[in-house]
Order: structure tokens, then C-alpha cells, then sequence
């Protein structure tokens, strides 16, 4: 038997999640067709609304993915005494 949902589920039209993402509605849109974000058509007529906590999840990735970038552009700049420590470098290139 599927699960109906419980009451602690918020669901969000595309307009406020574009809203919150900062991007149009065709993306969010797009972001549901590409199963990033949880939606699903709801009511007569149906209308698309996006699950609040899978936009959390997203921003949550994106934060992350945006953590990772910036670690590894700071590696890339690094020299290597800074990540080897202050001694001589033996093979200077």
C-alpha cells in the first residue's frame, strides 16, 4: 500500500521555488524533469508543485558542489611550499 503523504509535507508552486532558486519558472520546471527536484501534479486541474525539502536537498547539493569547486581552484593556486611546507623546493621546474 503507498504512502500518503503526512501533514509535516510542504508543497510549493514552480513560481515561489523559481523565486527561491532565483532562476525562471522553465527551469524549475526543467529541474523537476530531470528528477533534481521532487514534483508532482496535484489537484482539478492538475498543477505541478515541487516538494519543499527537495529544494532544501538541492540547495544543500549545490552549496556543496560550490564548496568543492572552490577547494580545488584553491589547490590549483597553491605552490608547492605552501602545501608541502616552508623548505626548499629541490626540482625547481
Amino acid at each position: 500500500m503507498p504512502e500518503t503523504p503526512t501533514s509535516d509535507v510542504r508543497l510549493l508552486a514552480p513560481a515561489q521555488v523559481s523565486e527561491v532558486l532565483g532562476v525562471s519558472v522553465d527551469e524549475v520546471m526543467a529541474l523537476v524533469m530531470e528528477g533534481q527536484l521532487t514534483g508532482m501534479r496535484v489537484g482539478s486541474p492538475a498543477r505541478w508543485r515541487v516538494e519543499e525539502a527537495s529544494v532544501a536537498a538541492y540547495l544543500d547539493d549545490q552549496a556543496e558542489a560550490a564548496r568543492r569547486t572552490a577547494l580545488w581552484q584553491q589547490a590549483q593556486n597553491a605552490s608547492f611550499p605552501e602545501l608541502w611546507g616552508s623548505g626548499p623546493v629541490r626540482h625547481a621546474d
